[in-house]
């Protein structure tokens, strides 16, 4: 295998060689502290929108810019990398259930700019920042009936993903994205769609950007919904040439450590990310999650130590303040290295 030459983010493999870079922290979390109202996710536009809006984070893109562009901007305050449009769940598959379907491409193109923009305002030359372009795993599964009484029953066909992947890479791309970030994977089938999708659209423009793939284990057995091991969703999703391969969400980092460690053994050939949520989930914190900042950095930092790490990041829970305190920790340490070279190409050192 080659690596690829990547037309964006071409500095990425060689800075995830020589440190461990820093992925933002929590969207959701962070747009709870604003306390936003129904009016503020219809704005003028959707003012007479039949349907519900309030908790369609996707549409602050359209009705409150600066609510999206605040919050990209303390992560990078923070000391992210790399920072994370606001789209995952900007397909016309998530979007149709609020009847905004035919608004996901303008949504993409729109959370692409805002976050592009404030990466290139805390870019440096010896700290660039880059843009990575969300894609969520959507609503539905490919793998797995949503009828107990009828095994075969689908909500949704490889075709309809790979079509709303598809549709939502093109206004990432537009709008100014440097990697994808195909995220929070339960189905595999969902997530070869999007790889699909990404293939596709990569091969028809001459762009290629860095891909990473997270997957999600959802409990103890080790395996994400749709019934694979970590070992075996990475080779599932091997032919993609991921930049990086990595979990996030789900567990937490203290439960979620023996799978990243699987991970990091059997993925010899790209890097590894990791970008648990705060803990486990509890209603009764300010943030959902039981873990502070210290906490989650500690647990980061351990990880890093062992030698597990490229990229580190928060999902659910995690603020800014998550954020410093693992950059602050996992910086002490070394990245990973490949145990072999990356796809064959840039050697990690």
């Amino acid at each position: 295998m080659t690596s690829p030459a990547y037309t964006r983010a071409a500095a990425l493999p060689e800075i995830l060689s020589r440190r461990i870079a820093i992925l933002d922290g929590a969207m959701g979390t962070m747009i709870q502290r604003y306390k936003l109202a129904e009016a503020d996710y219809r704005g003028e536009r959707f003012r007479d929108h039949p349907k519900d809006l309030k908790g369609n984070n996707e549409l602050l893109q359209f009705t409150r810019p600066d609510v999206i562009g605040e919050i990209h901007e303390k992560y990078l305050a923070a000391g992210a990398d790399i920072i994370e449009t606001n789209t995952f769940g900007a397909t016309r598959v998530a979007q149709d259930d609020y009847g905004l379907a035919p608004l996901a491409r303008e949504m993409n193109v729109a959370a692409a700019k805002l976050a592009r923009a404030a990466c290139d305002k805390f870019s440096t030359p010896d700290k660039p920042r880059f843009v990575a372009g969300a894609l969520g795993p959507t609503p539905r599964t490919a793998s797995i009936s949503p009828d107990v009484n009828d095994p075969a029953a689908r909500n949704v066909t490889f075709d309809e993903l790979r079509a709303a992947y598809r549709e939502q890479a093109e206004g990432l791309l537009e709008g100014g994205a440097d990697l994808f970030l195909v995220e929070t994977i339960f189905d595999t089938l969902n997530a070869k769609a999007a790889i699909f999708a990404l293939d596709e659209l990569m091969d028809e423009t001459g762009e290629r950007l860095p891909v990473i793939v997270s997957g999600t284990v959802t409990d103890a057995s080790g395996r994400i919904l749709s019934g694979q091991t970590v070992t075996a969703f990475w080779h599932s999703v091997r032919h993609a040439k991921p930049i990086a391969v990595g979990l996030n969400c789900a567990l937490g980092a203290t439960l979620m450590r023996p799978y990243i460690e699987e991970l990091a053994r059997v993925a010899g050939d790209t890097f590894i990310s990791c970008y648990p949520n705060a803990g486990l989930p509890n209603p009764m914190s300010e943030t959902g999650f039981d873990e502070t900042p210290e906490i989650t950095g500690a647990l980061l930092e351990e990880f890093a130590k062992s030698g597990f790490l490229n990229i580190a990041g928060g999902c659910c829970g995690t603020t800014p303040e998550h954020i410093a305190a693992i950059a602050q920790r996992v910086g002490r340490y070394q990245p990973r290295c490949c145990g072999a070279s990356l796809f064959g190409g840039l050697k990690a050192a």
